[in-house]
């Protein structure tokens, strides 16, 4: 899989699902996890949505109103492991809104009525995307867990440490040069590319949920 840093591809290998997340949003007053959850998805849905062809004002008005059909949808999240992951129901999502925001391009009025709990979900017979659609959103997705377990993984180290990740494995310096430039050994990048890529790999673990499997009610 391609990433948007240079790092090893075993940290895009696919995990176990992590539930937990998705059951404590199912509480409309956890902020901590609704912020966490619009910190790691928001990007993504951007994403697709700019490189679908909308303008920035339209791809936040995907982003805004994705996230607040996943709002009021979570309440009646179950998991059904024949209904698929939640990857491709976020990534539905997502379309049918970029196709939204077409509409409205041609003087469309679009009504966002709240779903009202056992209403069937549309977006969840949406046909399968192209394959190089696919292979788009496929790359968003990997870019978007990277990029925010990098961010994480900022906050969780020395400035010094980073620094040295940084140069020598998300911008390719040859080691001498990043030796030189910091004034460390060969021993101290070594460590620290070892150390921040297990650690980055466990920020993904925890960000991943493309495995995770629902039903809604």
């Amino acid at each position: 899989m391609n990433a948007t840093l240079s790092v090893p591809t075993t940290i895009m290998d696919p995990l176990p699902t992590r539930p937990s997340l998705i059951n404590d949003l199912k509480d409309p007053q956890n902020d901590t996890r609704w912020r966490e959850f619009y910190n790691t998805y928001s990007k993504f849905i951007y994403g697709v949505a700019r490189k679908s062809n909308l303008t920035d004002a339209e791809a936040q008005d995907v982003v805004q109103e994705t996230i607040i059909y996943v709002s009021r949808k979570m309440p009646g999240f179950n998991y059904d492991r024949t209904r698929g992951s939640f990857k491709g129901w976020l990534t539905k999502l997502t379309r049918w809104r970029i196709a939204d925001q077409v509409r409205k391009r041609d003087g469309h009025i679009i009504v966002f009525a709240p779903a009202a709990p056992g209403d069937p979900d549309p977006f969840l017979d949406l046909p399968d995307p192209s394959p190089q659609n696919r292979s788009l959103i496929d790359e968003e997705w990997e870019r978007n867990l990277v990029d925010t377990a990098i961010q994480r993984l900022r906050e969780k180290v020395s400035p010094a440490q980073f620094q040295i990740f940084d140069l020598y494995v998300m911008k390719q310096w040859p080691i001498l040069q990043v030796t030189e430039t910091l004034g460390v050994n060969c021993g101290q990048v070594y460590m620290a590319k070892h150390r921040l890529m297990i650690m980055l790999r466990d920020e993904v673990q925890r960000l991943d949920q493309s495995l995770s499997v629902l039903q809604i009610d």
